[in-house]
């Protein structure tokens, strides 16, 4: 799974790093054109501003102005969730009392009140990790911003991205309560369509949601589905 969003780097940092593809630092016209986009990225500014470690916590919060996700006090899982932008979105929304259980394959730094799985969900293991993390309670939202690893073949990294939302929505299915609510990041494309049909069986209400944090070149849309019926019927 691919890191969420881009970190919050500031242009010295940028520049200061060293990369496989370019060891000398020599200038590359990719490289200043991403720099420029990145450090005048209004959102990658705001995020500094706010302490948050990723651009993509604006993602979370547009989609919670929105669709009224978050309340204090809930039980949410987030699926990958390194480095951590959604998890301290998730932090200031719901209080002390909420529980918060962040999951990658990837490590990520802790947040206080914030339960770390670092599991791939693609095994029984990593399953068992969540259900153990939850310690029996069933959960009221299920977020999931997994992405793939991109390889630049788009029918690769669709039918990837595709797989992971199935992956989201099993798991969710899973351990959320009746009612529960269910929002899963997928790229527009082939196999979108009939992902969405499935959700809708298990859910009163499915919104398509392109939150205005996300980069217009993005292909990245999110579902949200609201009030889970029942238990997946196959």
């Amino acid at each position: 799974m691919a890191p969420r969003g881009e970190s919050a780097l500031s242009l010295a940092t940028v520049q200061a790093m060293p990369g496989p593809l370019n060891p000398t630092r020599k200038k590359h016209r990719f490289g200043e054109a991403w720099m420029h986009e990145h450090v005048t990225d209004p959102y990658v500014r705001e995020a500094q501003r706010r302490g948050f470690r990723s651009r993509a916590a604006f993602k979370l919060i547009e989609l919670d102005q929105k669709d009224r996700l978050l309340r204090p006090g809930m039980t949410v899982v987030d699926l990958g969730a390194a480095p951590g932008s959604w998890c301290q979105v998730l932090r200031e929304r719901l209080g002390p009392q909420g529980r918060i259980v962040a999951v990658d394959i990837l490590p990520m730094a802790g947040i206080p009140g914030v339960a770390i799985v670092q599991a791939d969900l693609q095994t029984d293991e990593g399953i068992a990790a969540v259900h153990e993390s939850l310690d029996g309670r069933k959960a009221d939202l299920v977020l999931s911003d997994m992405a793939p690893n991109l390889t630049g073949i788009d029918s690769v990294d669709q039918a990837r991205s595709v797989q992971l939302a199935e992956l989201a929505f099993e798991l969710a299915c899973d351990v959320l309560q009746p009612a529960g609510d269910f929002v899963v990041k997928a790229f527009q494309g082939t196999g979108l369509p009939e992902f969405k049909r499935m959700v809708e069986r298990q859910f009163n209400k499915v919104h398509v949601r392109k939150p205005k944090a996300s980069r217009d070149r993005s292909r990245e849309t999110f579902l949200v589905a609201k009030a889970l019926r029942r238990a997946p019927t196959g």
